[in-house]
């Protein structure tokens, strides 16, 4: 605030005793972070946080059960065949468990 703004105020006595004026210190990024608080009270945003949830989740059995927190293969390509592959067994995993198991098959 300004030395003009706490000159009239009622509560200058309590606020800043020894000073004219109290000076407030606020970031240069406040204002992103006022629209991140903003945005984080909307019913869309704690949809958005469930589903990121699940979705972080995967990445996590990927990088520690599956060992892959380091890529094997070169270049974008590689890249996206070394997720693909990951994504198809995840899959399958999921699939497994969702089948109905019949009796073991004795031979």
């Amino acid at each position: 605030s300004s030395q003009t703004d706490c000159a009239t105020c009622p509560l200058k006595a309590k606020c800043c005793p020894n000073t004219a004026f109290r000076k407030i210190a606020r970031s240069i990024h406040e204002a992103t972070r006022d629209v991140a608080r903003r945005i984080a009270k909307t019913p869309e945003y704690l949809v958005s946080r469930c589903e990121r949830k699940k979705v972080e989740m995967l990445f996590a059995h990927l990088k520690r059960i599956m060992k892959l927190d380091r890529l094997r293969l070169r270049g974008l390509t590689g890249a996206t065949d070394e997720f693909t592959l990951a994504a198809t067994v995840q899959n399958l995993r999921r699939m497994a468990k969702l089948l109905p198991h019949g009796p073991p098959i004795t031979g």
